[in-house]
């Protein structure tokens, strides 16, 4: 066969293929009236293949689906339905470095808490500027080169997206412009979470732990006499699950972690020490944290509810 035969067979080939590929990943979002989605349909067989008990084979493959895929075909069909402010990492727990910190606070804050990448702020965290990467850093501190007199002039821009902005949308936006980590803001175009592109990839294939991930360790426990010590990262839902008191979840605002609920009764990052109440009448005391964000906090039972019991 000719070599200009073979060429032109070979891309029409990858053109059929690639054509076949759209169609597939456009019918898996999209359906027309009265058709059925590539999506349903995969949701229909996902829950006939759960509620068989286990593994079943099925004529259009060969083999079957471990547990393990099923989850992430489950995870990846829900993605899109995500948007930014759903797989963010809350303002209460961003670590972020201000812009006015020292070279060597610089170099602390990486050694500290294991980031690669950490956004910078001017004045107050709803003011970011940049990130600064730890392979722009790493450098000065393996050749023992004098560390620039303005460390700012290192700075990357990150992406900025909107709350509403799909999570789809954003993982696309990075791979387009080569960051993996956005700023999401909120209407009045404060910080409101960071994204990094693990967030993404974990809300498909699950929670990825490496080396430098501490055990788990219990975020909320009780201390006795109405008190619990918490980790600013619990999930609010399961607070009042733990504390049998749907009342302390209930609130206006987005928030999802009790570091969040914090920031948000105080309307700013309050300071170690501050009690806050909440409507409920639970207290909320923070024990640790600083400028940019609370990590420990104490909960006080309502003081009714305690007489109540007394008596």
């Amino acid at each position: 066969m000719p070599e200009e035969s073979r060429t032109s067979d070979s891309t029409q080939g990858d053109a059929d293929s690639s054509s076949g590929l759209w169609s597939i990943i456009r019918k898996l979002f999209d359906a027309g009236e009265g058709e059925t989605s590539l999506r349903a349909q995969l949701e229909e067989a996902i829950d006939e293949h759960e509620g068989d008990g286990g593994p079943r084979p099925h004529p259009s493959i060969n083999g079957d689906l471990s547990s393990v895929e099923v989850a992430m075909v489950r995870n990846l069909l829900h993605f899109s339905e995500h948007d930014a402010d759903d797989v963010a990492i809350p303002r209460g727990e961003i670590i972020a470095i201000s812009a006015d910190a020292s070279w060597e606070e610089l170099v602390a804050a990486f050694s500290e808490h294991g980031h690669s990448r950490l956004p910078i702020y001017r004045d107050t965290l709803d003011e970011v500027i940049g990130m600064i990467h730890i392979k722009d850093v790493f450098p000065f501190l393996a050749n023992g080169t004098p560390a620039p007199r303005d460390w700012t002039t290192l700075m990357r821009q990150p992406l900025f997206v909107p709350q509403s902005r799909s999570a789809l949308d954003v993982l696309a936006d990075m791979r387009m412009r080569h960051v993996h980590l956005a700023v999401v803001l909120d209407e009045y175009s404060g910080v409101d979470g960071i994204i990094t592109i693990e967030d993404l990839v974990e809300e498909i294939v699950g929670e990825i732990e490496d080396e430098h991930d501490e055990t788990p360790v219990e975020l909320l426990v009780s201390i006795g006499d109405g008190m619990w010590d918490a980790d600013a990262r619990a999930e609010l839902d399961d607070v009042a699950e733990t504390l049998g008191d749907p009342r302390i979840a209930e609130i206006e605002q987005s928030v999802d972690t009790l570091g969040g609920l914090a920031f948000v009764l105080a309307e700013q990052v309050p300071e170690v020490g501050t009690i806050l109440t909440h409507p409920s009448g639970w207290r909320i005391e923070v024990i640790d944290g600083d400028e940019t964000h609370v990590t420990r906090l104490r909960l006080h039972e309502p003081e009714r509810e305690m007489e109540t019991e007394e008596s």
